[in-house]
Parts: C-alpha cells; structure tokens; sequence
C-alpha cells in the first residue's frame, strides 16, 4: 500500500466511497470553491484533502513500538488552489475560518537551503502550511536554479482542533500535497513517501511524531482500517470491517475537553513516554534480556528479544500475540505492584544504572514532573492493549470476506469488538491515567445508549471518545448522548452536529482535479 501512488479524483464518489456521504458533503465543497472565487478572482484549478483519523484501538503503545488500529475519518482539512500571477514563489494563504487572518510569504534561499520563516515559539495555522512549503522545496526544488511557484490557497476544515481526530497531521499532509502538485512534483512520490515526508515537515512546527497520524491520514482505504506497526520499521497493511447484520459504524463524541498538551506534558505525555522507556529496560532485567547500558530499549524491543526475534525482524502478529500472553503474567512477579507506584530512587535502583547514567538516558532529553512513578501500571496497560490491537485485528480478519461475495455476520462479532474497546478504555482510565472525567462518563453513556462498545480516542486527557453503533440504531443513539451528556445541552445544533458524528473508514489523502 505504501508503495502506490498519490491518488487523482474527479469525483467525490471516488473519495468518500459512498453515494450518501459523497451527496452530503458536495455542498461544503461548492462553498469553498465559490469563495475560493470571491477571494481570489479565479477559479481553484486542484483541491488537495487530507481526512483526520480516529485510532480504533491501542493507545500509547505506538511510542513503545507496538501495533496501533486507526482509520481515516470522514471528516477533513481541504485546500483549494491555482497558480498566482505573483512572481518569485509566493504564497497567499486565506482561511475560511474567521478566526485566521490572511498571510503571505515567500521562501528565500541561502546557503543551498530553502529558508520559509516557521515560528515554533508558538502553534499557528500558518506553520502547518509552511512546514508543508519546507518539505517540498528541500526535497524536490533542492537546487539554485529551482524556481518555486507563486500559490494561492484557501483552507477549511471539518476535522475539530484539538480533539484528538489529528486535525494537525490532516493539515500537514494537506499542505505538503497542495505543494507538491502545483509544483509539477506530484508523480515522484507515493504513499509511503507522502507519509514520510509528512512526519518530517510537522516535526519543523515542533510536533514530534511516531506516524501513525499521517499514515491512516495517507494510506487508508474506505471499509477499511490500517494495522501499522512501527518496528523493525514504518508498515502498514489493511484490515477489513466485518460485514454484518445489523451494519455498525463508529460514531466520534467529542468531550469538549481541550488538553494543552504543551503545558501538561510533564505531567501527562511526556511522563507517560518516560515510565514507558524506564519499564522496559526493568522488565528486561526480569527476563534476563540484554540490554546496552547506553540504549534507550522500548518495550516491543524486549517482548520480541525474549521471544527469539533476531535484528531487524518482525515475529509476525501471531507469535507476537502469544509472547504477550505470556508476559503478562511475568509483569505480576518483576514489577513492584504498589498502588501509588515507586519513587524516583526505587526506580533508577530498579533501572540497574547509576543516578547519573539513568539521568543522562531518560531525564536529559525530556522534563518531566512526578514524585512517584507508576512503572507496573504503565507496562501492564502497554502489554494489554498491544494484546488487544492483535486481538481486535484477529477478529477482523475472520470475519472478513471479499467485496464482490458478502457475507452476513450476527451480532457476536461486533460484541467481541465492542468488548475489547470497552476493556481498552478500562485501561487507560485506570492503569495509563491517560482518560478524564468528562472521558469516562461519556464512554458509560455510549454504553448504556447501546453502543457495543466506547473507549477515547487520541492521546486523552480529553478529545474524542469513538463508539461502535449498529447503523439502524444511530438517530436514536445520538440523541439519547445529547440528552444526557451534560455539556451537550448547551450547545446549538450545528455545534452539535460537529460534537456527535457518525463515520464510517473514509479513503486516504489525495488531489481533487476542478473540471
């Protein structure tokens, strides 16, 4: 899959991969290109798109480089476009959204490098489209005599900032595209390289990132969503949504808590990363794995060291998931269970390295803020949701059956499914602490509004909680969570509308060609 290329659209059929959605969303899509036309006094020649992402399951473990289940979402970051009579590259950037001022610049080239002015003192919309111009010009205008061309663009979004959907890596990935294809340098990349790229260009805005965000948003198929894994490197595969009856989409609710992960990451994320990385080289003590005293090992590493994987090999799902059944138990007698955790000299005494070795390997690179440090709980969720990503593909897979001979499936399935996300979101409220109140009230609600299944989406600590629902079950599902979730009172129904969605797995990015 990563080796195709960057899908042409001529229809919106091609990209949302069903009549229904396709007819739903042409109005928003002849809004933008009747503004594109007010605002520039041109018709947009080419709309790039990128869709967000909701991970299905498996969560905070694709930094332990574990295999995560995302898929593109319907909703998406879209950026309509022409060349600009400007001459030297230069770029006009307008956005639908008010809130967004109009911005221009140009890229200037010095010392054999294409320079465009990303302030990563702060997050704006423009660094995104920025650090998109950046990819592109180092890496396919990479020469002096190079002549960028002069762009006009207008963004709109359908993806909510800050909910954990990756409206960021959409943006991105969008961004890159939309210079790409005016720039003639379209047909010398494919998937895989877009997803790359994509992943170096947001870093520039101060986004680290594993790529499981630009690769759903890149590589998804509709009816499908992605296993990726991450070790021995970047790999991704399509795994089928069983066809049943009754059919079952995922419906997104957002919480409507933003988490500033900037200002809370050394507390949340970047603690969380931290436990994650001093966890691994502990349980490797315990199983007698060897590890440098210099290298900062994960936990995937670990697992596939003491199950026999030799380097730069893959033991392959199945072995993977009997090696973690097996771990799991082993936890239990090398961890130190105590509920509140260990302190910081329990822990680097556990690690096996002096102060200043643990020091220089876990806290010189990152900051980090705890008087206790949860390395059991933190592994045991790692391991059990690793478990349950290979188990929910397995299902999957199973039930799966070729397009053109469909096959009926009961309601099992989606139990089993739904059993898993539910298990899911038990673990990263109590054992990762990665889930909120708002999180875990709303995920109760989905149940007991007949969801099979509810767990959060993204990091936590806010965002998306993602539901499987039968179809025919959706209006009344809905409704019931606006009623009874309490900040959605509050709202009006358009904000509603953009709240509580249902969604099915939409196609990856690609360039809509304007006739």
């Amino acid at each position: 899959m990563a080796d195709l290329p960057i899908p042409i659209f001529t229809s919106l059929h091609e990209i949302y991969g069903d009549a229904n959605a396709a007819l739903s969303q042409a109005t928003r899509w002849n809004a933008l290109l009747e503004h594109y036309q007010t605002v520039f006094g041109a018709k947009a020649t080419h709309v790039a798109r990128a869709p967000g992402r909701v991970n299905l399951i498996g969560e905070h473990i694709d930094y332990a480089l574990f295999g995560v289940l995302p898929t593109a979402v319907e909703p998406d970051i879209l950026i309509a476009l022409s060349l600009s009579p400007s001459p030297g590259g230069h770029i006009t950037a307008e956005n639908q959204d008010e809130r967004y001022e109009r911005q221009s610049f140009a890229a200037t080239r010095s010392g054999g490098k294409w320079e465009v002015g990303i302030d990563t003192s702060e997050l704006r919309w423009e660094s995104y489209v920025k650090a998109g111009y950046y990819g592109v010009l180092n890496r396919y205008l990479d020469t002096d005599a190079a002549a960028p061309k002069s762009i006009n663009m207008l963004v709109t979004g359908s993806v909510p900032a800050g909910s954990g959907l990756s409206s960021s890596a959409a943006m991105v990935v969008a961004s890159t595209l939309s210079f790409l294809v005016m720039n003639g340098a379209l047909d010398r990349v494919t998937k895989g390289e877009l997803v790359r790229l994509a992943m170096e260009n947001e870093k520039r805005v101060g986004v680290n990132s594993g790529g499981m965000d630009q690769a759903a948003s890149v590589i998804s198929t509709p009816s499908a969503a992605l296993y990726i894994t991450f070790h021995p490197r970047l790999h991704s595969s399509p795994v089928q949504i069983p066809s049943t009856h009754p059919g079952a989409v995922f419906v997104i609710t957002n919480s409507l808590v933003v988490s500033d992960k900037a200002l809370s990451a050394k507390v949340n994320y970047n603690l969380r990363v931290v436990e994650t990385l001093v966890a691994a080289r502990v349980l490797a003590r315990g199983l007698g794995v060897s590890v440098g005293e210099g290298e900062k090992v994960t936990l995937r590493e670990v697992v596939g060291r003491w199950a026999g994987e030799g380097e730069g090999e893959d033991i392959g799902p199945e072995r993977l998931e009997t090696a973690l059944h097996m771990l799991l138990g082993e936890t239990e007698r090398i961890f130190d269970r105590a509920e509140e955790g260990i302190t910081h000299g329990e822990m680097v005494k556990a690690s096996g390295l002096a102060e200043e070795a643990f020091h220089e390997l876990y806290l010189s690179w990152v900051e980090v803020e705890a008087t206790r440090f949860r390395l059991y709980a933190r592994t045991k969720h790692v391991l059990s949701e690793a478990l349950r990503v290979l188990q929910f593909r397995r299902v999957c897979l199973s039930h799966s059956t070729p397009t053109s001979t469909p096959q009926v499936h009961g309601e099992e399935v989606l139990r089993d499914l739904g059993r898993l996300m539910n298990e899911s979101q038990e673990s990263c409220s109590k054992l990762f602490q990665c889930s909120c109140r708002e999180l875990d009230e709303l995920t109760k609600l989905a149940r007991e509004a007949g969801a099979y299944g509810s767990r959060l989406t993204g990091a936590g600590w806010g965002g998306c909680a993602v539901s499987l629902v039968a179809e025919p079950d959706v209006p009344a599902f809905i409704e019931r969570i606006s009623k009874s979730f309490a900040p959605y009172r509050k709202l009006s129904k358009e904000q509603l509308k953009e709240a509580v969605f249902a969604t099915k797995p939409s196609s990856g990015a690609g360039v809509y060609v304007v006739e």
